[in-house]
């Protein structure tokens, strides 16, 4: 079980004990001893359950057989709910946590030399005393493991002992229990705002209407309310849910670990079946929410919960350094073995030179000596023994301790924490922090990671009529260009005066309104709904709703479709008589298509006081003025106006009509003028306000019509001013249904409430309209849709409202050939102009939706529906028969419109990805979403440069796409080979036959969707793909499912060899995420499972940068300089005791006592190397921001590699050798013993290494000073008291007074003074020399560091200059650009038309100025001159090729200017110039077919 969804169920327990609860315990909970027999006995037949139901789950009534032993209940093969994340037990710990441990290799080393030392023969030490270092390694390690044990057990015993209401039939009512005694087949009563214990099937809900709302935060994340349903033939009870009278049984599937699936059956005693599924699941952790009581089933219970089932707890990975450093770990053997090999032949040798036996060989009993070969090997264990701290024991664990630093350090940047949110950055992973700083290949996701997830509207098109919705750009635009000084003003505006309210007039003008403010966007925190009741939080007046910012739920209306929704109206109230076809079907497709945007979802619609309850009935308002009875003739009367067409067939007004609305909106400004919003509430809570517009100049642009006594004009102005209209807040499933009906409630369409029979929409009238709901289909991804059947309330019609993707739905549009020859004519014109604003959409960037209907009739609906009733209720194939009767429905479906969505790019993402690319990192984005807005973002985020040349490639044949590969490889390396065979001596070019070497090249990118992906994998060809990727600066895969993003990034971890990171939102990146080296987290507004299946979570995407370019580095070098400095200590340490083997005759001995020998290692010099691997800065965390390109030394390994390891292998041998004979020539004729000889070695060596320390240190701090000299003092005061006490520690020697002594001597004092000086002077120079003419990039900006802070900033801006200056690619000129074109049309002509198209070299970003917004709008619209209408039709025509060149635009001509849209052609460059300052360059050689 995660340690967060624990935390979050604790928080919980305390709010519910209050609310609910007075004591914390369980009255009628089991005995304990029954209890346990109970789980013993079913742990031990748990193996025994019945074959008959091995793939069925069958639960009955725990009621019945509440009086019989448990052994008769059927459920007691079933897991309780008690829960354990615990790895030990009191009695298995020792035994299991050695075994454990010995999993290390280290560890079992240690422990065999350890037991070697034991045998007589061979031992070098006390036997005892070589156990001592191990002991202290896996105590330590010991001690963690056993405080994260208990701590997980702290936990696991607060949610065992949290208490809900369960049944009981021997009280006849609800008794309290622990979440521990809940058994499956238990009936579980949930108030409101109580954590659901078990997985539950729902039986009753205190909702008229059976419904349940659920929050999953503690589950997933997701901030947004889930409904439940109660299972049907429970939901219509009048009374009260009695658990006694249940007798049925429940059939389901068996426990797994999918959320989103569950199916199964309620068998009736008559054995009758009523099919449930997912929708009436209450999963284990989830909160209940808006429902004051909840009573079901018990179906999964403890580890058997799908909750449970989903942890697999934190994955361990092996980072990159720890990798090389076992290859080390084995060269440090191999040279053990060499070492130990010299010491044996050299105590043969040794031997061999005695004419006769020495005195110091003993015989055995009998009197034989051992023979040369046997005292050889005997010696080499010896050796080992001696020897074995070569193998640094200490690294493991200070590895440990390092890494638990850096993340702590990590965790606390305040940099890398979101106020907005709450939320600090989270370490997940706690061994692979270095491999930050090594990162080589980035794959990220695009929505929700690049972009904010906060869908805004922007567009839509209603029968082929676009608008642009300007007012409502310009209102984004300043929310955008907002400076920092207004944003803490806001800020402080917000938060300061919290009490007063400042009161506006109902109706203000758009532009009096003031600019948005960051502080009002209202982001959902991820831990959970704030409200007051359930969670205790009381920071904020009011509680945060799921996509319900500012600047999400504010949309100012367009003029021109307000201005249509007007005459609608009027429409609908001036039939005096029979209209025109064309009118009513203009009024009936706008009407419709706002409609389907307020009612095609599953939007919750709740107060906004405290606690939100959802609004079931409409509010009461002030009459409008028209009553509901007039509106029902007028639709009647509508309805015979169109006898000889079908309702169901929504058309469009023609061109004139749209010129003739455009024309009246240009001579009545007023008119257009007059549209507004309403007070821009700073509260999270929207106040569900229409677009509403001024009734006086609405008067004078068109009069009104006296209907039943009031216009209705009038009618607007009563329903928009004179109306109390209460606060909702719209709880939705998605940004995308949140900003639609946050769209059609800006033009009076306002959904006021729902149910799941009715849903209430609010006419521009006033007036409420109710459809009954007859059936919802959800979204899914493999329809890529919703629809909702609903019936007219006033026609009785059964209507179908479908939204979804515009691949999907284009392709269900009712066949225009199958019409009449002018209807036909009519759909093919509003499916052409639909689609050519689809594409414009995705080209800016936009998320599109089309909208749709059907009309069925009531035969029709009836047939379908008993179909749809025996597909819920199967037991098998139940999601394929859903499936097909729901694509049975929506086909057929009449176009109404789509819209045009954007996903706001996240602050500072464009930086972040330019400071990574200049870093050196490869960043690909992997992407669900179509490639045109794929690659429109790519632009604005600066993924693809304006000078790139972007390769397209889309196909389905495997011939095709090898052949694609192979061409754009060729052309590829040709123009990769003679940028870089250009060289330049003193301002001459020079050519060089050198090859050019694979490197990516900066004016290439790639773009592929996923079929594309599909035969590259299928096909075998991803070595080609791959080659092509090496010389491309980015890589776009766009409409890649979750597998295909796995298997990218396993292609290149694996095939590349290089380390990746994934980063993602969503579930769908998940797999993305754990394919990677390292796997980084977003929680947004998705939820949190790429957070639960990641090493790291971030709030934003920007923080990857300080998270990669600063703390990567430091982590990466800091401990690679501790590694290696590791290596350096022991074999230094060590050499000097070989050193010694040639003047002991190799017998094995030491001149160093062994107390000494192990507390060298253990205590006096591991704090210097643990302090220097969490706390040292090897450069300033501002100039690696301000220096990307110095993190390429970490991609590099350029501090822990192949040299780095052997000069630190040299260097420790020379500084042995001089630490060695510098003692032993002073005191070479003096009568010294042995100890008196070692103690000035182990001294001289301790301050060799701990100064060789010092020199590594960049960074000195009061704690680096403390541990520094706290070392040497402990070793004097250690070695001191050790010699004055110890008088027979070591026989027959004894280190007895001898540091004393050797304190009281003055040539010891020279000796430790000199000989550390000349053990250093190599390394010292070698640092001074590398600084000094060869210094890298890092030497450079540690110099850096060391100016004062203007000259440092100076500095640092002549060396990007310098860079800049001398790119790797000359620039390009005109007449470059123009060679370019023809090369790349050479390509087409040789690939044919479905090949290689050059596109335009520029194109317009944004929609910042109102003169270019007006002529994009005026040529979509086809207002144009004769020209520009003539083009639009000779697109039209061209509406289904599939390849096609850039519309208005000669091939052959080398235009500088041109832009995606259709409005390219008539501009000019210095025109387009005027109209768009911030336009992009762009050169775009596509490879489509």
């Amino acid at each position: 079980m995660s340690r967060k969804y624990a935390l979050g169920c604790c928080s919980m327990k305390i709010i519910r004990e209050k609310l609910f609860f007075k004591k914390a315990c369980c009255h009628h909970a089991a005995s304990d001893s029954e209890t346990q027999n109970e789980e013993s006995e079913k742990r031990g037949k748990g193996k025994k359950r019945k074959k008959k139901n091995e793939n069925k789950w069958v639960v009955v009534s725990n009621l019945p057989f509440e009086s019989c032993k448990w052994k008769e209940n059927p459920n007691r093969y079933y897991d309780c709910n008690k829960i354990k994340t615990t790895k030990y037990t009191f009695l298995s710990f020792i035994p299991k946590n050695i075994f454990e441990q010995f999993h290390r290799f280290a560890n079992l080393y240690f422990v065999a030399i350890a037991a070697l030392n034991f045998v007589p023969v061979v031992n070098a030490f006390q036997p005892a005393v070589s156990v001592i270092p191990i002991c202290v390694i896996m105590a330590i390690t010991a001690v963690k493991d056993v405080w994260e044990d208990f701590r997980r057990y702290q936990l696991d015993k607060e949610i065992n002992n949290m208490v809900c209401l369960v049944y009981s039939r021997k009280e006849s009512d609800y008794v309290e229990k622990c979440w521990k005694d809940v058994q499956v087949g238990d009936f579980v009563q949930l108030q409101c705002n109580e954590i659901i214990p078990a997985d539950i099937l729902l039986l009753y809900s205190s909702d008229q209407n059976g419904i349940c709302h659920l929050e999953t935060a503690n589950l997933d994340g997701e901030t947004n309310l889930k409904q439940r349903q109660v299972v049907k033939g429970f939901s219509n009870q009048n009374t009260p849910f009695d658990p006694e009278l249940f007798q049925n049984t429940i059939v389901c599937e068996k426990p797994n670990n999918d959320l989103n699936k569950f199916n199964g059956f309620v068998e009736q005693p008559d054995h009758k079946r009523i099919g449930f599924g997912s929708e009436s699941l209450l999963l284990r952790g989830c909160t209940i929410r808006n429902t004051e009581i909840a009573i079901g089933i018990v179906i999964y219970a403890g580890h058997e919960t799908k909750a449970m089932l989903n942890n697999s707890g934190p994955r361990y990975k092996r980072s990159k350094i720890e990798r090389r450093m076992n290859i080390d770990i084995f060269f440090c053997v191999g040279l053990l073995f060499i070492m130990c090999l010299i010491g044996a032949l050299g105590h043969g040798i040794w031997n061999g030179n005695f004419s006769e036996r020495p005195p110091y060989e003993v015989p055995d009993a009998n009197g034989n000596y051992l023979s040369s070969a046997l005292a050889g090997f005997y010696m080499f264990l010896t050796m080992i023994i001696l020897l074995q701290i070569l193998i640094p024991i200490s690294l493991y664990v200070s590895i440990e301790f390092v890494k638990l630093g850096q993340v702590f350090l990590i965790h606390n940047d305040i940099e890398l924490y979101d106020e907005d949110v709450d939320l600090p950055i989270q370490c997940r992973a706690l061994n692979i922090t270095e491999d930050l700083g090594q990162i080589q290949y980035i794959f990220s996701d695009k929505t929700g990671t690049l972009t904010e997830n906060k869908m805004v509207f922007r567009r839509c098109t209603v029968d082929g009529n676009e608008f642009s919705h300007q007012e409502n750009a310009k209102r984004l635009e300043t929310h955008k260009e907002l400076d920092s000084d207004d944003e803490d003003w806001a800020r402080h505006q917000h938060f300061a005066l919290p009490v007063i309210k400042i009161e506006k007039p109902d109706t203000l003008k758009q532009k009096n309104t003031k600019p948005l403010r960051r502080c009002q966007s209202a982001r959902a925190r991820f831990q959970g709904h704030s409200r007051k009741k359930s969670l205790g939080r009381c920071d904020s007046l009011q509680s945060q709703v799921a996509f319900s910012s500012t600047i999400e739920k504010d949309v100012t209306p367009d003029n021109r479709l307000l201005m249509k929704v007007r005459d609608a109206a009027l429409q609908i109230e001036s039939l005096a008589s029979f209209p025109s076809a064309k009118d009513t079907c203009s009024t009936t497709s706008v009407t419709d298509f706002f409609l389907a945007l307020a009612i095609c979802n599953t939007v919750v619609v709740s107060t906004a006081t405290e606690p939100r309850q959802r609004v079931t009935a409409p509010p009461l308002m002030k009459p409008s003025g028209i009553s509901l009875e007039r509106i029902h003739q007028l639709l009647q009367r509508l309805k015979l106006a169109n006898l000889g067409q079908s309702f169901s067939l929504t058309q469009s007004s023609s061109d004139l009509g749209a010129n003739v609305n455009a024309k009246n909106s240009k001579e009545n400004p007023a008119a257009t003028d007059s549209c507004n919003k309403d007070d821009i509430s700073t509260h999270t809570c929207s106040n569900s306000t229409d677009g509403d517009y001024d009734g006086d100049d609405r008067a004078d642009a068109m009069p009104s019509t006296e209907m039943g006594g009031a216009s209705l004009d009038e009618v607007f102005g009563s329903v928009s001013q004179g109306h109390l209209q209460p606060e909702f807040c719209y709880e939705a499933e998605s940004p995308d249904e949140a900003a639609l009906v946050h769209a059609a409630c800006a033009y009076s369409f306002t959904l006021m409430s729902r149910t799941p029979e009715q849903v209430t929409v609010r006419l521009p009238q006033g007036t409420l309209l109710t459809f009954d709901i007859l059936c919802t289909l959800g979204f899914d991804s493999v329809r890529k849709r919703m629809s909702v059947v609903v019936r007219h309330p006033f026609t009785n019609e059964i209507i179908v409202y479908t939204k979804g993707a515009d691949s999907v739905i284009m392709d269900l549009l009712e066949d225009p050939a199958k019409a009449d020859i002018n209807m036909g004519m009519k759909l093919r014109r509003i499916h052409a102009k639909t689609q050519k604003h689809l594409d414009w959409y995705a080209r800016y960037g936009l998320r599109t939706l089309c909208i749709a209907k059907k009309v069925l009739s009531e035969d029709d609906f009836r047939k379908w529906a008993n179909f749809r009733r025996e597909a819920e209720a199967a037991i098998d194939n139940r999601d394929e028969l859903l499936m097909d009767t729901a694509q049975h429905l929506e086909t057929k479906l009449t176009l109404l419109g789509a819209t045009g969505i954007e996903d706001r790019l996240q602050d500072g993402v464009p930086d972040t990805i330019a400071a990574l690319r200049e870093a050196g990192i490869q960043i690909w984005v992997l992407t669900g979403d179509k490639q045109e807005t794929a690659v429109n973002i790519a632009y604005s985020c600066k993924l693809l440069d304006q000078k790139d040349t972007v390769f397209t490639i889309n196909t389905e044949n495997k011939e095709t796409c090898e052949s694609l590969l192979d061409l754009t490889l060729e052309e590829v390396r040709k123009n990769s080979n003679v940028e870089r065979t250009k060289w330049k001596f003193f301002g001459i070019s020079l050519s060089s036959s050198l090859p050019a070497s694979v490197a990516p090249s900066p004016d290439i990118g790639l773009v592929v969707d996923g079929k594309t992906l599909n035969v590259i994998f299928q096909g075998k060809l991803e070595e080609k793909f791959l080659e092509l990727t090496k010389y491309c600066r980015s890589v776009l895969c766009c409409r890649a499912t979750p597998l295909q993003k796995s298997m990218v990034v396993k292609l290149v971890r694996r095939q590349l060899k290089v380390m990746t990171l994934s980063i993602g939102d969503g579930a769908n990146d998940v797999s993305m995420i754990q394919a990677a080296d390292v796997g980084i987290g977003i929680s947004g507004q998705e939820g949190m499972q790429a957070v639960m299946a990641s090493d790291f979570a971030i709030s934003r995407f920007k923080h990857l940068k300080k998270l990669l370019l600063v703390h990567g580095h430091w982590c990466y070098s800091r401990l690679a300089k501790m590694v290696i400095y590791f290596f350096y200590k022991n074999v230094s340490y060590v050499s000097l005791l070989f050193w010694y083997q040639f003047f002991c005759g190799f017998s094995g001995t030491t001149m160093i006592d062994y107390w000494q020998m192990i507390f060298f290692n253990l205590f006096f010099t591991s704090m210097p190397p643990i302090l220097f691997g969490i706390l040292d800065k090897d450069v300033s965390a501002e100039t690696l921001l301000s220096l990307p390109e110095l993190y390429k030394s970490g991609q590099n390994s350029e501090t822990y590699k192949l040299s780095t390891f052997s000069i630190a292998v040299l260097d420790a041998f020379y500084q042995s050798l001089i630490c060695f004979f510098v003692p032993y020539l002073t005191y070479k004729d003096s009568d010294i013993d042995v100890f008196t000889f070692g103690t000035p070695i182990n001294t001289i060596s301790l301050f060799t290494i701990l100064l060789h320390q010092a020199l590594e240190m960049k960074t000195w701090t009061c704690f680096h000073w403390i541990t520094m000299i706290g070392s040497v003092l402990l070793y004097f005061t250690f070695s001191t008291i050790y010699n004055a006490v110890c008088v027979v520690c070591n026989e027959p020697t004894s280190p007895y007074w001898l540091m004393e002594d050797q304190l009281s001597d003055p040539s010891f004092y020279l000796v430790c003074f000199i000989t550390p000086v000349i053990a250093l002077l190599p390394r010292y120079l070698m640092l001074a020399v590398r600084g000094t003419f060869r210094a890298s990039p890092i030497l450079k900006a540690q110099q850096l560091d060391k100016l004062p802070k203007e000259q440092r900033e100076l500095e640092i801006q002549r060396w990007r200059s310098g860079k800049q200056a001398t790119p790797s690619t000359p620039m390009a000129s005109p007449s470059d650009e123009v060679d370019r074109t023809n090369s790349n049309l050479h390509v087409s002509q040789f690939l044919g038309q479905a090949a290689v198209t050059p596109h335009g070299n520029n194109d317009t970003q944004g929609l910042s100025t109102p003169e270019m917004n007006h002529l994009r709008d005026w040529i979509l619209n086809g207002e144009g001159n004769s020209s520009t209408r003539r083009w639009a039709g000779e697109e039209t025509t061209a509406a289904n090729s599939l390849a096609r060149p850039c519309p208005g635009r000669d091939l052959l001509e080398p235009t500088r200017i041109a832009s995606p849209g259709p409005f390219a052609s008539h501009l000019t460059s210095d025109n387009a110039e005027e109209l768009t300052p911030g336009s992009h360059r762009r050169s775009v050689s596509a490879v489509t077919l």
